[in-house]
């Protein structure tokens, strides 16, 4: 890539509005929300990961779980984007927290009266996943617009700094939770956590450019022109193909480490705690990293970073059994390799993407990996069972680092940021030449 480009300061999105005096405040508040929701979430992940662990010990147990959460994600992802895009996101994210609040409320009631069986717990996984398709892209969406343009690479490594603090604090909170109480009286956790995410929201606006009733397409007509941006941009068409391809064999790894912990190190939710809890506080270092270096060649630190995850990963799995700690060492190192590499490609995608267009192509994009996620933990299920859970690890991090570094074989790919930058000083909305012949929709 040209070194002006890749040197030189991020373009402004297209379609980005300028958030106006007191936009930190606004930021913080709705991010400090978000942080304390996402945190009581993937708390009562680790405590229905391992209620489902130890409750089963089965490998296909874990990916029918899998399967639950990420399935309906893929599947209502281009209709989540296409609300985000066309309707309020402050209003879709509002309604998605309050619908997973009710359902893990009717999950407490279950437990507290010990009648939850397995597909209870399979059913919320299944309903709040549905609901993360919407939030989703109303979220990620919306960052963009609560911030300047030149805080946005920053504000992508918050972002996943925020990822680190809440898998430090949901592990050990988890474990905590599962030792001192009632399943049903830690997942009330969550309840509270979301109620607390939606307060912000209740009180600031989200910045956010909408067409005119009149001028709006039908749903699937404004869905299809997402569709139509990613597919004739060729370097969009290259990153979501490797991110696909990634997710696709690295996925089962993360829903099966219970499993490797119990089996392999013999170890329990204390064990499966400290070590997502430190890989926590090694994304937080990622995403500072990321926040004050700001990396230029984005696109070639996303490829490298993810492979050295992935590696990381495999050699979690080779660490001995009587040497948990190594394992948590590279658990550590794959937590701070997917943070620096997770940040960059979300500040590309910010930039490149029209910001009228970014609920539908991100939601594409978690289409494209939600549907790879269980495509992965189905052929997960049968693998495990033969290579074992640890052969499984593995094979899935060596893999999954080809897949990404496979990535330089495109150079479509290694140009995405040039693409954009170029585009923004062409005065065009950065969009490939056939989009714009087009006449796209939503230029605002």
């Amino acid at each position: 890539m040209d070194a002006d480009v890749s040197g030189g300061p991020s373009p402004a999105p297209p379609g980005h509005l300028d958030p106006g005096p007191g936009w930190q405040r606004r930021y913080w508040a709705i991010f400090t929300g978000q942080a304390l929701s996402l945190t009581g979430s993937a708390m009562t992940q680790f405590v229905l990961l391992w209620w489902i662990t130890d409750t089963t010990g089965s490998v296909g147990a874990l990916a029918t779980a899998g399967m639950a959460a990420l399935l309906p994600q893929a599947l209502l992802g281009p209709l989540g984007g296409t609300f985000a895009d066309r309707y309020s996101r402050r209003v879709i994210m509002i309604a998605a927290d309050t619908v997973s609040a009710l359902c893990m409320l009717v999950l407490i009631a279950l437990f507290a009266t010990g009648r939850v069986e397995l597909w209870h717990v399979y059913t919320m996984m299944f309903i709040r996943s549905s609901m993360q398709a919407f939030q989703g892209p109303a979220a990620a969406a919306s960052t963009a617009m609560l911030v300047p343009a030149s805080f946005l690479p920053r504000a992508a490594g918050l972002n996943q700094t925020l990822q680190g603090i809440m898998t430090v604090a949901a592990a050990p909170l988890g474990a905590l939770a599962i030792g001192a109480l009632p399943l049903g009286a830690a997942l009330g956790i969550d309840v509270v956590t979301a109620l607390l995410g939606i307060l912000p929201l209740l009180v600031f606006r989200v910045p956010q450019r909408r067409l005119a009733r009149e001028e709006r397409a039908g749903v699937w007509a404004e869905f299809r022109e997402g569709v139509r941006l990613v597919w004739r941009h060729p370097g969009l068409r290259q990153l979501y193909g490797v991110m696909a391809a990634v997710v696709l064999v690295i996925m089962p790894t993360f829903t099966l480490t219970p499993l490797l912990v119990k089996e392999h190190f013999g170890g329990g939710a204390g064990q499966v705690a400290l070590m997502e809890g430190l890989s926590g506080v090694g994304m937080i270092a990622g995403g500072l990293a990321v926040a004050v270096l700001a990396p230029r060649r984005r696109v070639a630190t996303v490829l490298v970073a993810f492979a050295l995850s992935c590696l990381a990963v495999a050699l979690t799995a080779l660490a001995p059994g009587d040497a948990f700690w190594l394992a948590v060492v590279w658990w550590v190192v794959s937590g701070v390799t997917f943070s620096f590499g997770n940040a960059p490609m979300t500040a590309v995608l910010q930039t490149v993407i029209p910001n009228q267009l970014q609920g539908r192509a991100l939601s594409l994009l978690s289409t494209v990996m939600g549907l790879a996620g269980p495509v992965g933990l189905a052929l997960a299920a049968p693998l495990g069972e033969w290579l074992g859970v640890r052969g499984l690890f593995v094979a899935a991090g060596v893999l999954s680092a080809l897949a990404s570094l496979a990535g330089f074989l495109s150079p479509a790919l290694l140009r995405l940021e040039g693409t954009a930058a170029d585009a923004t000083r062409d005065g065009s909305p950065g969009l490939p030449p056939p989009m714009r012949q087009t006449g796209g929709r939503g230029g605002g």
